[in-house]
């Protein structure tokens, strides 16, 4: 196989990161909406546990851009 053929594979490979992080922030998201919709008075308490997991899984989602940039620009 030729190199930068996969070099191309590999980085494509590592985007599929970001879509998973995506998938994870919207069922985040959604599962915090659906228990505010049950108990509106714990919702703000939530917000913030929200928050944090949605950052968490976006910090996975960028550093799989990252590899798949080094792949691409680097090796």
């Amino acid at each position: 196989m030729d190199p930068a053929a996969a070099k191309l594979i590999g980085a494509g490979i590592a985007c599929i990161g970001m879509g998973g992080a995506g998938i994870g922030v919207g069922h985040i998201f959604g599962n915090y909406l659906a228990g505010a919709l049950r108990n509106p008075a714990a919702a703000g308490a939530q917000f913030t546990n929200a928050l944090i997991g949605a950052a968490l899984a976006e910090g996975l989602g960028i550093f799989s851009l990252v590899v798949a940039l080094l792949l691409l620009f680097v090796a």
